[in-house]
């Protein structure tokens, strides 16, 4: 793959339908490359509704035959692996579809890709599989499932020629997400001006506005075409600028020039709570964050 490919290239994004996953889609066709989108069955295709009629739209029934005829029919140059089932929190019925989703399908992904000759995979991982800033131990089941799934490609990279970028990501915000995440909490309380009841808030959060995610992506995938990457390659997508979540409650507040209602200590810690990040994480050569988090906030707000 060499440098004059950027312009025709073909990538594969699997989870575009995600929070992360639409904002990179959305990317790579603003870039003019050919993306091709891997949905479940009754997906909703709303969060990529702007792009929809820019990207192929290939529906997976699950099975590892409809894999590779995705893999064979979308010949992609590049894959890039945003699918994932994540909850910090979970109940019995979810341990079948996490594994099925996070150590399965990515399996069944790497295996699809070697056997149509696509050599070039963008996997996803989590800092929380570095609780207390382990080399590896992880914060909830979620974060084992990912460190599984990296193990598994460590076997694909030495065994055949495929090539592999993980990017470990940080936490992120930003327009139109769903996710019951900290700044949809804060923005929501601030809205109705109800009391949020947090934890005391001294755990540790790094964050990202997600502009600065779609770039660490975005510079992956041209690593691959400028032929600068190793066989097995793992990079942290942080903002090398973790605080305290009291800390990240009176940035908001600063941003918004809003007061926010917060309980501080009407909550518990959750179990394995961030109280240490990892920070022990080389950031992918080239990229940094360039949105302060101030800056994040008011586009957020704004959006």
């Amino acid at each position: 793959m060499t440098e004059n490919k950027t312009t025709q290239l073909t990538v594969l994004v699997t989870g575009a339908t995600g929070f992360v996953g639409s904002h990179v889609a959305r990317r790579f066709v603003e870039r003019g490359w050919s993306v091709h989108i891997l949905v479940r069955p009754n997906s909703s295709l709303a969060p990529i509704h702007s792009i929809e009629q820019s990207v192929t739209v290939y529906e997976h029934d699950g099975t590892m035959e409809g894999l590779f005829d995705i893999v064979k029919a979308s010949k992609p140059d590049i894959v890039v692996h945003l699918a994932a089932f994540s909850f910090v929190h979970y109940e019995p019925k979810d341990i079948e579809p996490m594994i099925r989703s996070n150590v399965l399908f990515g399996t069944h992904l790497a295996e699809a890709m070697v056997a149509n000759g696509v050599n070039h995979l963008i996997a996803t991982g989590t800092y929380s599989q570095h609780y207390e800033n382990k080399p590896y131990s992880p914060s909830c089941l979620y974060a084992s499932t990912k460190q599984a799934f990296s193990d598994i490609l460590q076997y694909y990279t030495e065994a055949t020629p495929l090539q592999v970028i993980t990017l470990k990501l940080f936490d992120n915000f930003g327009p139109n997400d769903p996710r019951s995440k900290i700044m949809n909490l804060l923005h929501k309380s601030a809205v109705e001006q109800k009391p949020l009841a947090m934890s005391p808030g001294e755990q540790f959060i790094d964050i990202l506005y997600i502009d600065d995610v779609v770039d660490a992506y975005e510079m992956a995938v041209e690593r691959f075409v400028l032929e600068h990457a190793g066989k097995n390659e793992v990079y942290a997508v942080s903002s090398e600028n973790p605080l305290r979540l009291k800390e990240l409650v009176a940035v908001y507040e600063k941003a918004s020039g809003n007061k926010l209602q917060i309980e501080w200590g009407a909550r518990p810690y959750r179990e394995r709570e961030a109280m240490v990040l990892w920070n022990q994480g080389e950031l992918l050569p080239g990229w940094r964050a360039k949105t302060s988090l101030e800056e994040g906030i008011k586009k957020f707000i704004n959006s």
